[in-house]
């Protein structure tokens, strides 16, 4: 694992526990409490200069003197506990602190090996939901929908609980399951249980299936992985050696994102070279300063008419392309509002813990913000319940309406 390296993942999570202490510090001396601290070492370093971390002590020493089970205190757990709630009062969900085992497991799952029921979990104003099922998964075949808000897990709650916890819960052996109970829409009536078994997640990267008489190639991206800029040349190999496409539907609908510089490559496919794709935005307290990623390649199907689809489960590196595609061709977005994970994360190294802090935000070529907002389809078409139950895509039909005005407009 490379030290500080930067992830846009939406939310590959492990549990934290979160345990705030207020912002507000009284003065108070660590030798005087009635439980003195001991066996603690290096508590000057690093401590703001106008602050006096006396209540903290307090508190620790109450609990030390107080709890019911005083011998069960575990000191290294209270100063995990004490650290992620420092870490939660950023009021970011995707700065987070990972105490040692659960440093161990995060850095797993950004290397690929992971098993669960294969989707991605995020938190919007305050419900635990899920940003994309991924495809092929046995949470797709389950029928988990983007936008779908996650009420319970195995009966259990998930009120006030952070991703990192509901991401912990959901996991399992494989073979086992796990019951969501689930929440679609705004109706809180209409909720109901969904029995997933947790599997070993292999991710599909793309899909080329031609419609119109081999006139539209209709071209599925699920995921930014370390493998895409390969398998997406194989996809753009087959368009190309076809010869009879006239235009292409990029479908980035439940692409949960991944590496940066993957979407940066694949943009490489579709705009010159040199064309600006992000823009990293570090925000005032960092000067202003601001990093831009530019297109390399050929451009070899920038010749192409183009619409992306677009839904909830649009996140991260998928939101970075469809933006650039947009403000540097002016592609056509068609579908439904996307997530709004427009963040970059660090992961920094803590002896045997890490913290993942988010340092910078991502704008697209014009200077529009992704982070929480999203991006908003030209043309919205929503997908119900009852489309998919009836096999029936009006996004994709929409998309091939505006593409084959845009062939013929060409020719």
């Amino acid at each position: 694992m490379e030290k500080n390296k930067k992830y846009i993942y939406p939310a590959i999570a492990v549990v934290a526990v979160a345990v705030a202490f207020g912002a507000g510090f009284i003065s108070g001396s660590i030798e005087k409490l009635p439980h003195p601290v001991q066996g603690i070492i290096n508590k000057e370093f690093g401590k703001p200069q106008s602050l006096d971390f006396g209540l903290f002590w307090q508190a620790w020493s109450d609990l030390h003197e107080k709890f019911v089970d005083r011998d069960k205190l575990d000191d290294g757990k209270l100063l995990y506990g004490a650290i992620s709630g420092m870490v939660s009062g950023a009021g970011d969900p995707y700065t987070v602190y990972f105490p040692p085992a659960e440093s161990k497991s995060f850095k797993q799952d950004v290397g690929g090996s992971f098993g669960g029921i294969g989707a991605e979990i995020g938190k919007r104003n305050d419900f635990l939901v899920i940003i994309a099922p991924l495809e092929d998964t046995p949470a797709k075949r389950a029928g988990l929908l983007a936008g779908d808000k996650i009420l319970k897990i195995n009966g259990e709650p998930t009120d006030g609980i952070s991703v990192d916890e509901a991401v912990n819960k959901i996991r399992g052996e494989v073979g086992t399951k796990v019951v969501l109970n689930i929440l679609r829409g705004d109706n809180a009536s209409k909720t109901k249980d969904i029995s997933i078994e947790r599997a070993v997640i292999k991710i599909p990267i793309t899909k080329v299936e031609s419609l119109k008489d081999n006139k539209i190639a209709h071209l599925s991206f699920y995921s930014f992985t370390s493998t895409a800029p390969f398998e997406f040349q194989q996809a753009a190999a087959k368009i190309l050696a076809t010869g009879s496409y006239k235009g292409i539907i990029l479908d980035l609908r439940d692409n949960p994102g991944g590496y940066l510089d993957v979407a940066v490559d694949v943009a490489g496919w579709f705009l010159d070279s040199g064309n600006l794709v992000a823009i990293e935005d570090f925000g005032k307290n960092d000067g202003n300063k601001r990093t831009e990623y530019r297109a390399s390649g050929l451009g070899a199907l920038k010749n192409y008419p183009i619409v992306v689809l677009v839904n909830q489960g649009t996140a991260s590196a998928a939101e970075i392309l469809s933006g650039a595609l947009r403000d540097d061709r002016g592609v056509k977005l068609v579908g439904e509002k996307t997530f709004g994970k427009g963040s970059v994360q660090e992961l920094v190294d803590l002896d045997n813990s890490s913290l993942k802090v988010t340092i910078a935000k991502w704008l697209t070529p014009k200077g529009y913000s992704i982070s929480e907002s999203g991006l908003d389809p030209d043309y919205k078409v929503a997908m119900t319940e009852n489309d998919i139950n009836a096999n029936k895509d009006p996004q994709l039909d929409k998309a091939v309406e505006i593409l084959e005005q845009m062939i013929a407009a060409k020719q």
